[in-house]
């Protein structure tokens, strides 16, 4: 079991589960098996670019090159920035203690692409009702966010629905490109419609 995020709130430390809530969850998922003539599963396998080599799963791997070829092992290569730099990785936000002083805008929140939402159930200690009310009002907290740790932190934003649930949902930046006022841009005419535009937005539930 993944260890509990802790929250310190108005010095009380809270240690809340986390449930992954995906599609899945959501709304089920199905499984494509693949079965030869004789009705036992197949394993995907890749085409060489040869066109003559079959490789098995677990016949290809990653390695990393110098320019001038030479094999490199992983405990050599450092990250660095844009500018040359060395990123100091962050550690998993897990097992350690995040404090709760940092309130996002919804401006703020709205700016960013959440990717990853999680259910939290409280472990042990209950949650304070002074933090339940706070986020009930719409109050959103911010904070640097990492599961296993890594280069970068992600932003994670700890909220509540009006029944006092609470949600941890992580996300990024959104990089938004305007188009300047003197800048052209195409224009579509009748003629370029589809002939349904609405069955584009409707749901394929043969997806689900």
């Amino acid at each position: 079991m993944a260890k509990p995020l802790i929250f310190e709130f108005d010095g009380a430390e809270i240690a809340l589960r986390m449930n992954k809530v995906d599609r899945a969850r959501l709304y089920g998922f199905k499984e494509l098996l693949v079965l030869d003539e004789e009705g036992k599963p197949c394993d995907l396998a890749t085409l060489a670019e040869d066109g003559r080599k079959v490789i098995g799963r677990g016949g290809t791997g990653i390695g990393y090159l110098t320019a001038d070829g030479q094999w490199v092992s992983r405990d050599e290569l450092r990250p660095v920035n844009l500018e040359g730099e060395t990123i100091v990785p962050v550690k998993s936000s897990l097992g350690q203690t995040i404090r709760l002083d940092n309130v996002a805008t919804m401006e703020r929140f709205l700016d960013h692409s959440i990717r990853l939402v999680y259910f939290l159930e409280q472990d042990e200690t209950p949650i304070p009702e002074s933090l339940l009310e706070t986020l009930r009002a719409g109050t959103i907290y911010e904070f640097e966010y990492s599961y296993r740790g890594g280069l970068v932190a992600d932003a994670g934003f700890l909220l509540a629905n009006d029944e006092g649930e609470l949600f941890l949902l992580v996300g990024e930046p959104s990089e938004i490109h305007f188009v300047g006022l003197r800048q052209a841009a195409p224009v579509s005419t009748d003629d370029d419609a589809p002939a349904s535009a609405d069955d584009e937005d409707a749901m394929d539930f043969g997806m689900i």
